[in-house]
């Protein structure tokens, strides 16, 4: 597993070493350095999806390449949180490495022109209690963004909107509503452009079938050859089904989960995640 939004710094430190050339062709399509990106960024890059997307993408596909190549067993299922699924897809041998990338810096160039949105996680609410919020409160212009878990939602929308409705969500018995550090409304109508842009751009690559089982942010079900350009499109101004994905990785024999980029934010959300129902 591997997810986007976790970028720390230091982050990456024990891969590039081992991978220089790798890293040297990523930073080559980037644009930047991604070493530097962890060790010296300013706070306003640290940020902006244009750096964050290729950076934590290459840190995800060099540590998923250390796990294999010292001797990891091939995982019976892949999936990505958000950006992460560049990653996951990769891993499953439907495109390379540099493919990938071009991927997902022209998909973090078009999201970047999207201004004005954020994003907050809600925790202690389900999704259905979530949704009814937004729906009584006249919140009709913000929405789900990622099902995480049983009692942990991120919601998405105007950065105004999503201030004002942190009182809201607190008055209807939420635990904690956090306004996360992203610089734009990811997974929401406000990429509705993007969306379509990056749609057209897929047009120009064609895909391989996936090697092994790449669970789907947009359906929580396994990725068909024929999905992929429709499922990246989508997967801009859709939300993140990640609660229904482990669930299905769950009931079809997945019983241990391994986080790639050194992180525990998925693994520790998982734990939170029942298996009675999708």
């Amino acid at each position: 597993m591997s997810r986007a939004g976790a970028q720390r710094p230091g982050m990456g430190a024990s891969v590039f070493d081992a991978y220089p050339e790798l890293l040297a062709n990523a930073e080559g399509i980037a644009g930047f350095s991604i070493r530097d990106f962890f060790r010296g960024c300013p706070s306003e890059r640290f940020t902006d999806t244009r750096y964050v997307q290729p950076a934590l993408y290459t840190v995800n596909a060099l540590h998923y390449r250390r796990y294999i190549d010292e001797g990891g067993a091939l995982p019976i299922f892949l999936a990505g949180h958000s950006l992460g699924e560049f990653n996951a897809l990769q891993a499953a041998g439907v495109f390379d490495f540099e493919t990938g990338l071009h991927l997902v810096k022209k998909r973090a160039l078009l999201m970047s022109e999207s201004h004005g949105g954020g994003m907050a996680a809600v925790l202690g609410l389900n999704g259905e209690e979530v949704v009814q919020v937004i729906a009584e409160n006249n919140l009709s212009d913000l929405s789900v963004a990622n099902f995480n878990s049983d009692l942990q939602m991120v919601i998405s929308g105007p950065i105004e909107s999503i201030k004002q409705a942190e009182e809201v969500f607190y008055d209807n018995y939420a635990i904690k509503y956090v306004v996360l550090k992203v610089s734009g409304a990811f997974h929401s109508a406000m990429l509705d452009t993007a969306a379509v842009k990056f749609g057209e751009y897929l047009q120009e690559f064609s895909f391989s079938p996936p090697q092994l089982p790449v669970i789907s942010n947009r359906t929580g079900r396994p990725y068909t050859a024929a999905s992929v350009a429709r499922n990246l499109a989508e997967h801009i101004n859709q939300p993140v089904m990640w609660r229904q994905s482990i669930i299905y990785m769950r009931a079809h024999g997945a019983g241990e989960f391994i986080e790639m980029g050194g992180g525990v934010l998925l693994l520790d959300m998982t734990k939170n995640i029942s298996a009675d129902k999708i």
